[in-house]
């Protein structure tokens, strides 16, 4: 029998709303939202942190109140260790957009830029379903292959103002 794996609690509700906290660092911008404590994923951070010069992104561990406030009521109950991640275009205006699992890494890559964009693109060619299989089969096996921090890693000081969400 396999065992479930376990997840981190989430933090209760914050006092104050948290997308009214953090509206001016994110509206407008592109978020990614991405499980705070598979060691895969933080890798996938770094790179994109390392690879985005303009600042392009933000990037929310869903574990925190924030994440959850960003998507709508019906998708609200995140699962971090399901859906990975989840990337949210032109963030709080009428022209943002959610895009889950593989169309979000692949949107992701594109919107980097450079040989980055190549790669989005190159990922778009492949079907939809063949690339979901994929993704799922390494979202599946991530904790076991890469690791799993038990929190969220604390982001040095010159990512504070790109990572958010996070107990200051």
């Amino acid at each position: 029998m396999q065992e479930a794996p376990t997840t981190t609690p989430l933090p209760a509700p914050a006092a104050v709303d948290s997308v009214e906290q953090f509206r001016p660092q994110i509206e407008g911008r592109d978020l990614i939202l991405y499980d705070g404590v598979c060691a895969l994923c933080n890798g996938v951070v770094h790179y994109l942190l390392k690879h985005d010069p303009q600042g392009r992104f933000r990037f929310i561990p869903q574990e925190t109140a924030l994440a959850q406030q960003l998507l709508p009521p019906q998708s609200s109950a995140l699962q971090p260790e399901k859906e990975g991640v989840i990337l949210i275009t032109a963030a709080l205006t009428p022209s943002q957009r959610i895009y889950r699992r593989s169309d979000a890494v692949a949107h992701a890559l594109t919107l980097l830029g450079g040989f980055s964009t190549f790669l989005g693109r190159l990922t778009r060619l492949i079907p939809r379903p063949f690339r979901e299989f994929g993704y799922g089969l390494i979202a599946r096996f991530r904790y076991r292959l890469f690791g799993r921090y038990p929190t969220c890693p604390i982001p040095t000081p010159d990512q504070r103002s790109r990572i958010l969400g996070l107990p200051s």
